[in-house]
């Protein structure tokens, strides 16, 4: 009997974030998940199809693990730096080899940057409720938005990583912590 397919979506997640996707066939999918090629075509009907339903998949369980972080943390003023960690700790089990295969193919490229401008825009909003609920440094909450959602477009972009050798998950976490100790705190 083939595994459910949120069961067949995970281990191809898992398998996407390991070795990159680029270089895999459909044939190569079934044999490494032992299933048949029939079983993965439940997923979605092309290997493109496939590739973005698990990196779509990738990015929504994320964003829900990360939110389901940033709901659990009562002060307004360390939600900003739960959201930054948790994105960090979410990116860690992604090679270099995915982020490599996401720059390449422009499909993938495109839900990447979709999803860091969605999260540059949440960056925003929590410092935008830390500033308010007096958690935070009076900052203006656009201009952090907008400068974190060049940093994170430079990251996903590989410049950050060429300027500074590190790994995508490693420079989140840098820039969570420059982004944190930037707005919390007193007034200089």
């Amino acid at each position: 009997m083939p595994p459910p397919r949120h069961q067949l979506l995970d281990e191809l997640v898992e398998l996407f974030l390991t070795e990159g996707f680029l270089e895999l066939g459909v044939g190569d999918l079934a044999a490494r998940l032992r299933c048949s090629r029939t079983t993965l075509y439940q997923v979605a009907t092309t290997k493109e199809q496939i590739v973005l339903t698990a990196i779509r998949a990738f990015f929504r369980r994320a964003t829900e693990r990360i939110e389901a972080q940033v709901e659990a943390e009562p002060d307004p003023g360390a939600r900003l730096s739960v959201y930054l960690t948790a994105v960090a700790e979410e990116l860690a089990p992604a090679s270099e080899r995915f982020y490599a295969d996401l720059q390449a193919y422009a499909p993938a490229a495109g839900i990447y940057q979709a999803n860091t401008a969605l999260a540059a825009r949440r960056v925003g909003e929590l410092v935008t409720a830390g500033v308010a609920a007096g958690a935070l440094r009076p900052v203006d909450a656009a201009f952090v938005g907008a400068a974190v959602a060049q940093v994170m477009t430079a990251i996903q972009g590989g410049a950050i990583a060429a300027a500074s050798g590190l790994a995508d998950a490693a420079a989140y976490r840098a820039l969570a912590d420059l982004v944190v100790h930037g707005v919390g705190g007193s007034t200089p």
